[in-house]
This record gives structure tokens, sequence and C-alpha cells, in this order.
């Protein structure tokens, strides 16, 4: 597959999957294998079905999330994409408890092909932002209280 094809694989993934729910639909776009690369504290689940675990949780505690792609771009087995998303706060979010607040933010994700389908994944989304619009406390080196 070239690059026009691997971003056509690409758009339906935040359509589909992020801003319809349709959640199923990663299991066409992400290897049984692939690697998912981003700062979360724990280990991504593996394979399409953790993708589809992640996007099904962030949709549970932003039910009403909706993603704009901006801009999408490709060279040889890479894919960019960058988008914003927009959602209320209506469900459990790692740590935060519902606020009922409506957030704006973005991210960029970057996806490596192998055989027509998502290898890797580099994902970057700002939840500095996100947490900060959520009015939750950001800590930033040691914990209050703790040594530092």
């Amino acid at each position: 597959m070239g690059v026009a094809e691997n971003k056509a694989l690409v758009l339906p993934f935040y359509d589909e999957v992020w801003d319809k729910g349709h959640v199923d639909v990663a299991g066409e776009v992400f290897r049984d294998d692939y690697v998912r690369h981003d700062l979360r504290p724990t280990p991504a689940p593996a394979g399409p079905e953790g993708q589809a675990k992640i996007a099904a949780d962030f949709r549970e505690a932003f039910p009403d999330l909706r993603f704009r792609v901006e801009l999408i771009l490709g060279e040889g087995d890479l894919v960019a994409g960058r988008w914003t998303a927009t959602g209320t706060h209506q469900g459990r979010w790692a740590t935060i408890e519902p606020t009922g607040r409506t957030v704006e933010f973005s991210g960029v994700n970057v996806f490596r092909f192998q055989d027509g389908k998502v290898a890797e994944i580099w994902n970057h989304r700002d939840d500095f932002g996100l947490i900060t619009q959520l009015g939750a406390e950001v800590i930033a080196g040691a914990a209050p209280g703790g040594e530092g």
C-alpha cells in the first residue's frame, strides 16, 4: 500500500472510532501486534482490542466526544494526523471524577504502517491542557509533602 491508501485508512479511524464511537473499526486499522507509544503511566492494552478499549473508555468519560482532523501528512510508511477534540466530561477519566465541564484539546498521532495496517502509533495529546480545563490538580515534579 502507498501513502494515499495509508492516509485513507487513518481518516476512518478518527471518524468512526473516535468521533462516532464505532470502536470495532480498530480491528480494520491496527495489526494484532501493533505497538502503542504514549505517556500513560501503565502499559497500553495490546492489539486492536486494546485500541478499541482505549477509545471506548475515553468515550465513556466524554460520551459526546467530537474529533476534527485538521491535517494529514504522509511519507513512506508513516502518516501523521493533527486533530482537535471537544467533549463534556460526564464519566470518570483516569483519577478524575466527572466534572460536567466541556473541554477542547488537541493532539498529534504518528502511525507506522506495515502490510496495510498500523504497526505502531505514537500518541501525543495535550493532557496538561485537558487536565487544567477539568480543574484537576496538576503536580509537576514531586508530589506535595513528598521528598523532592
